[in-house]
């Protein structure tokens, strides 16, 4: 009998091999999402070992050192909703699994979770094993996956529990809308619901009414109307929110946690802020193409490159709303839903908006998007951007705090962030393979000058150095403790924080007021005058001082070098298994300890 075949080593280059395994970042105010303070940060072998003040670190030798005085640290953004490589409307989006992932790195985000999409029919096994086999050689940052439900049968059910238990996903995907191709109708999302509920997942919807866009179709195809226009007209928002609601009432009928993908219009973000204010388990992801875009200005002839489902919409006000929904945690993460296809493709339904590959680019600008929509207009401050762009979604899919978080035991996925740097987003300069951006010209404020991924500088200024198959699969686990315990009604430790805080930039505003001279917008670049509240970042010594925001305007000691013991090393002193599922850190002098999970 012939032996197994090895499974294949992944080549890395020498300059990647060579990248330092220990570097110290001084100066730097760390941005977690419930708490900022000036802090060095220690990395060894893709971990962060220490935060803290640097007069209580030594520097171990053969350590690089970034100084990143006045810059932002914080984590490496996680983008929820990747399409890459997926055949849609007869055609493939443009960007891979490398190329996408390239482009992530290149804009802040250290972490992405793309959707394996079955055809009808087909096992999701077999569908899942095939993105696995796309993914594992090319991925140059982690990466998970959920997993659509595209028909139902028991053999579905049974390979759901099969993805839970052994191929390590926590959410599936159920779609209200592509009547003929995707969609389940209402008894079908029960039963989903219902399994997810049963094995510990995340049940998740791309929420319009399929039926009713399946009319509308037909009807303005009848009348005429063939151009990319159509496709807006076919999906109003009160379809978008109508299925919002359908699906919040399903969800709660099975008793099951929801996330809403993709919300794009302010009458479904409100239907999301009506359930979880009647107790629902709901959570909502908006994109940044519609904070980043709206339909107003675009030339008719333009429409058919920013086709996407749902909508990108008309109305001017509708990004500030979505930015506010996100402030007041009615929404709570942002995604991309990075599908690219070139003019070409695209073109393919320019006399028939029904045959339009549906999708457009975003993995590489999402951050500087949100930043220049949210925190550059005072809506929300840092903190609330760190949760919206990486801990909510570590959260809700289980990677924290291993993701979406800068403290001992996490991996080293992080972001040195010049929030006064400005780009203008271009075709000719962005790293995605797609030959257009929906965002051309637009001038965003806030840009990442360093992009440090399981400790590998990546992104150095505007030299990107990354490795095809460097990123590894991250396994979901069930079970996800934020969901579950708001689920089963146990309190966390952080909920009146996280509550308190939860309005930050946007206290005292009017939802519906209109932007404008009238609003006082606060110093985006302000920094606190005393740390904020929140667990404890750093380990420090019983009897030093806590750095704070407001001590950069002093002199702040560095962490002394040690250039003897080049072989000193801290990792042995944490036990990565318990710091990876119960972290403790101790509190600033005077504090509780507090731990997180």
């Amino acid at each position: 009998m012939a032996s197994p075949t090895p499974a294949p080593v992944k080549k890395v280059p020498i300059h990647l091999q060579s990248a330092q395994n220990r570097l110290y970042i001084k100066r730097g105010h760390v941005v977690n999402h419930d708490g900022m303070q000036q802090a060095d940060v220690y990395i060894e072998d893709g971990t962060v070992r220490y935060v803290g003040s640097g007069a209580d670190f030594v520097v171990p030798g053969g350590c690089r050192t970034i100084d990143a005085t006045g810059k932002l640290v914080m984590p490496g953004g996680i983008d929820p909703h990747t399409h890459f490589q997926l055949e849609f409307g007869g055609t493939v989006s443009v960007d891979d699994f490398y190329k996408g992932t390239k482009a992530a790195v290149a804009g802040g985000t250290t972490t992405i979770l793309d959707f394996v999409l079955p055809k009808k029919g087909e096992s999701l096994l077999e569908a899942y094993d095939a993105w696995r086999a796309r993914a594992d050689p090319k991925v140059v940052c982690d990466y998970g996956l959920h997993v659509g439900i595209t028909w139902w049968s028991k053999s579905v059910r049974d390979e759901m529990r099969i993805l839970c238990q052994e191929r390590g996903v926590n959410s599936f995907k159920c779609f209200m809308a592509y009547k003929g191709l995707y969609q389940l109708n209402d008894s079908e999302l029960y039963e989903v619901f219902e399994t997810c509920k049963e094995l510990g997942a995340v049940a998740m919807v791309h929420a319009e009414n399929g039926d009713i866009i399946a009319k509308n179709v037909t009807k303005l195809l009848t009348e005429g109307v063939t151009g990319p226009e159509g496709h807006e007209l076919s999906r109003s928002e009160e379809v978008e929110a109508e299925a919002t609601n359908r699906a919040c009432v399903i969800a709660h009928q099975t008793k099951a946690p929801l996330y809403v993908t993709r919300v794009t219009s302010k009458l479904a973000a409100e239907q999301l802020s009506q359930a979880k204010r009647r107790g629902l388990v709901v959570y909502g992801e908006t994109l940044a193409s519609s904070l980043g875009c709206t339909l107003t200005s675009v030339k008719p002839n333009q429409l058919v490159y920013y086709t996407t489902s749902p909508p990108i919409r008309k109305d001017p006000e509708t990004p500030r709303h979505l930015v506010k929904f996100l402030a007041l945690d009615d929404l709570q993460t942002t995604g991309s839903d990075n599908c690219t296809f070139n003019r070409n493709q695209k073109e393919l339904g320019l006399k028939d908006f029904s045959k339009i590959p549906n999708g457009v680019n975003g993995v590489e600008d999402r951050m500087s998007v949100v930043w220049e929509k949210g925190v550059q207009t005072g809506l929300i401050d840092p903190q609330r951007f760190v949760a919206i762009t990486s801990t909510n979604a570590a959260k809700i899919f289980n990677l924290y705090p291993r993701k979406g978080r800068i403290a001992p035991g996490s991996d080293a996925d992080l972001l040195i962030w010049d929030p006064k740097a400005v780009r203008t987003i271009s075709a000719s300069t962005h790293h995605q393979a797609c030959d257009f951006n929906i965002f051309e010209g637009m001038k965003c404020h806030g840009v990442p000058e360093f992009v440090i991924v399981r400790g590998r500088v990546c992104v150095e200024y505007d030299l990107i150095r990354v490795a095809e198959g460097q990123g590894s699969f991250l396994e979901t686990p069930v079970y996800p403790s934020f969901v579950y315990d708001a689920l089963n009604g146990v309190a966390r430790p952080e909920e009146g924080l996280e509550e308190k805080h939860a309005r930050n930039g946007i206290q005292g505003l009017e939802l519906n007021a209109k932007s404008g001279h009238e609003v006082d917008i606060p110093d985006t670049y302000a920094l606190p005058e005393k740390y904020i509240p929140g667990p404890a970042l750093s380990v420090i010594s019983g009897d030093s001082q806590l750095s704070t925001p407001h001590s950069a305007r002093g002199h702040r000691p560095d962490g002394q070098k040690n250039m003897q013991e080049s072989t000193f090393s801290i990792s042995e002193e944490l036990d990565k298994s318990e710091a990876r599922s119960c972290i403790r850190v101790r509190a600033p002098p005077g504090g509780k300890s507090s731990g997180f999970w």
